[in-house]
This record gives C-alpha cells, structure tokens and sequence, in this order.
C-alpha cells in the first residue's frame, strides 16, 4: 500500500520552529500525519496543524518532496504561517513548543530535523529528495526492546 505523509513547518517570530511531543513516543515531531481519501496535500497540512496544536494556519509554499522507498511513502513538506487559533494541547501531543534549529531536543524525529535543515539551507528552493533509513518510532522501538532484554 503507498502512503502519503504531509507535514508543515512553522516558524516563529525569532525563526525558531513548532514542534509538537507525541503522547504515544517521547519524540518531538513535525504537525503533520497521512492524507485522508479525496483530501489535497495542502489541505490535509492545514488539518492536521489545526488538530495537532489548534492554530489556523495559510500554506506559503511547498518546501519539499521526500521520498521514502523503504516506506513505499512519498512526503510533502509545506511551510506554513499562523493566522488565527490558540495552542492547544490534545489527544496527539502533550506539549507544544517553539525550538531554535540548534536547540531541537535529541529526541526529535531525525527525518524532520533533516527536512527543516533543508529549508534553512535553501530557503526559495523546492526540496526533492529521497530519505532511508529506519524511522525514528522504529529506532527508538528497538533501544526499549534491547533495554527490557538486559
């Protein structure tokens, strides 16, 4: 089955970036998730923003094509600007925070990281690249499995 994944980058007024800490992994992450039946990528950014940290927000542009053959899953990346709503802590994400790129916490989905790294290197360019490797989720399953074994 092929996947599509839509995650947005916000940036804030000192060029820091939202990031949302999941409730199921300690992983910060991206607002973002899977595209629903009918729905476009650009509006499929705009809801999930919406549900994840309870701000409106208007596309900008598209910031980037990822690729991910191991996935059978194909990214789009959208930066985004807030125009309305209020942070609100839900049933995906249990705090919501600005960071400083050099600042983002470890435990920070590493394919997101990579995506905003992309941005701030080539700010007017669209991004299409293809990105392997296991997924943050998978990695850190595999520390929890080795720690209940020893």
């Amino acid at each position: 089955m092929f996947k599509i994944g839509v995650f947005s980058i916000i940036f804030g007024k000192q060029n820091n970036v939202l990031f949302c800490h999941r409730r199921d992994y300690d992983l910060w992450n991206l607002p973002g998730g899977g595209l629903e039946k009918g729905e476009a990528p650009w509006e499929c950014a705009v809801r999930e923003v919406k549900e994840e940290t309870g701000l409106d927000v208007k596309i900008e542009r598209l910031s980037g094509i990822y690729n991910k053959p191991e996935k059978n899953e194909i990214v789009f990346q959208y930066i985004c600007k807030i125009i309305g709503g209020k942070i609100t802590l839900n049933d995906e994400a249990d705090k919501i925070e600005y960071f400083v790129f050099n600042d983002i916490p470890k435990n920070t989905c590493k394919k997101h990281t990579e995506r905003i790294k992309d941005v701030l290197d080539h700010p007017d360019r669209l991004i299409m690249k293809t990105q392997t490797g296991k997924t943050s989720i998978e990695m850190l399953k595999k520390e929890i499995e080795t720690h209940r074994r020893n």
